[in-house]
């Protein structure tokens, strides 16, 4: 079997992308700068009212955006996610795919599949409205434990852990993945899903994680702090290594306790902050496959980011597989 740099896990979204105003986001009563789950009739307002504004596809989940970004970097990956039989669920596959990730996870002819409103204001900042669909019907018999052997690290969404079956998968992934030799990943995804299950993220980081990907806010809602050098600490106290992105501040990394700052890189104009975090765990990911230290990895990773944030939606429309040595470097 072909050997893999990451196996990635989590929800399997069409994402609906559209620039719109901060006056309609008042108008709808929805909250700035969050993911929302919402049932399809509200999707389906949402989208009515949307009705004129252009609306772009892509395959999409925060996991699944990491995978398209490493395999953009030149990294090598297979995703696990539910889609069914309908036109979202063949475009989904079709795009992965096309984007050079394997994706062979059997669709299912009842539900729908899982879409996401992505609407981006002018200061970049995204909201997004998540009707899950079939995608929150991911179970542990969708798991390919062959694959996962066959891979180096397994990364993983903390979306999962709002669904009791797609909880169950994500534990068994990271069980399997450990007795395997197969390195962990978990990303805590968003404040809210800290908020949600911190209790539960404290202990998965602490049993299972050997890396964790998290934001600012993320780690001070799991430290329960205002300070995001307490937040690190306490985070980097339950994992052996930890990515914590700061923004255009660039981003912090702990091994075993020592937390190095590395700066990022500038940005042009920015015009939208979909799938930054995303593109940051890939780029790290991929220093890691390949054999970077830490911080080079880390290094790739703000590079990643900063590019995404220079484009609307999640997806990069320039190629960087190869690039790694003229953007960095050989230090």
């Amino acid at each position: 079997m072909r050997h893999y740099d990451v196996f990635g896990v989590g929800n399997a979204l069409v994402d609906i992308l559209v620039l719109t105003e901060d006056s309609f986001l008042k108008k709808m009563g929805w909250t700035k700068g969050i993911m929302t789950l919402v049932d399809s009739e509200t999707q389906g307002t949402v989208l009515t009212a949307l009705e004129g504004h252009k609306k772009e596809l892509r395959s999409g989940g925060s996991a699944a955006n990491t995978m398209i970004a490493l395999a953009n970097s030149g990294g090598t990956g297979t995703y696990t996610g539910k889609v069914s039989s309908d036109t979202y669920g063949e475009f989904y596959k079709k795009d992965m795919e096309n984007a050079g990730i394997l994706f062979e996870v059997p669709p299912v002819s009842e539900g729908h599949t899982g879409t996401c409103v992505i609407l981006t204001t002018p200061d970049a900042e995204r909201t997004m409205l998540t009707h899950l669909g079939i995608s929150s019907t991911l179970t542990v018999a969708d798991i390919d434990l062959e694959r996962l052997k066959a891979s180096s690290y397994a990364y993983l969404e903390g979306y999962l852990w709002d669904i009791p079956s797609t909880k169950q998968a994500c534990v068994l992934t990271m069980e399997e993945a450990r007795k395997s030799g197969v390195k962990v990943a978990f990303t805590y995804s968003d404040p809210f899903c800290v908020h949600r299950s911190r209790e539960d993220f404290i202990r998965l980081t602490k049993d299972y994680c050997d890396f964790v990907f998290c934001n600012v806010e993320e780690a001070k809602a799991l430290a329960g702090t205002e300070s995001k050098e307490d937040a690190i600490k306490f985070v980097s106290s339950l994992c052996p290594t930890v990515f914590m992105t700061d923004s255009s501040n660039g981003a912090f990394v702990s091994e075993k306790g020592n937390i190095r700052h590395v700066t990022g890189f500038s940005v042009q104009k920015l015009l939208d902050t979909t799938g930054a975090g995303d593109s940051f765990a890939a780029g790290a990911l991929y220093g890691l496959a390949q054999g970077f230290s830490l911080e080079r990895s880390t290094k790739w990773g703000n590079y990643v980011a900063s590019r995404i944030v220079q484009e609307i939606g999640p997806r990069l429309s320039v190629r960087l597989m190869g690039r790694q040595e003229e953007i960095l470097g050989k230090a």
